[in-house]
């Protein structure tokens, strides 16, 4: 099982976003994602979050919040375990990425992006004031066909 994180840096009330176009062999190519990768040996989902928002954005993070759990299910890629975060308070400068661009976009218009469909399911609790929780996804190709939420099956 790969183990990764996913960070939504928000300011004001935008998020910055990474569309993923620079790689070749690319899962997530053509999509937008917040700032994130997998964990390397020894580490927690902190350090990693800490060490790849920093490779990929230049941005420090001076605090975050640990939202959830995300485990993705696939008939194509290997389970993957997201530990998803939101920050608020960083510094720096933003510093061009290796795996694709990165922008400011108004939270409202992000649903209208080229986004996994799990994304759609979460994006909405990091924005509730709900507390940390825990997402199964489940994907035949890149379509999802089941969604569990802290042990609830949702509507997909």
């Amino acid at each position: 099982m790969i183990n990764s994180t996913l960070c939504y840096l928000e300011r004001g009330n935008k998020y910055l976003m990474l569309y993923r176009n620079k790689k070749r062999s690319d899962p997530n190519g053509g999509k937008w994602i917040g700032v994130g990768g997998k964990l390397e040996e020894n580490e927690s989902p902190p350090d990693c979050l800490i060490r790849e928002v920093r490779e990929e954005t230049g941005l420090e993070l001076e605090s975050y919040e640990y939202r959830g759990i995300v485990t993705f299910v696939s008939d194509k890629w290997e389970t993957e375990q997201m530990h998803l975060f939101t920050s608020r308070d960083f510094s720096g400068t933003l510093s061009v990425c290796d795996e694709g661009d990165l922008e400011w976009i108004e939270k409202s218009r992000v649903a209208s992006l080229p986004l996994w469909e799990g994304d759609r399911v979460f994006l909405p609790l990091l924005e509730s004031e709900k507390k940390f929780f825990s997402l199964k996804l489940c994907y035949e190709g890149e379509k999802l066909v089941n969604a569990v939420l802290n042990g609830k099956e949702l509507n997909v």
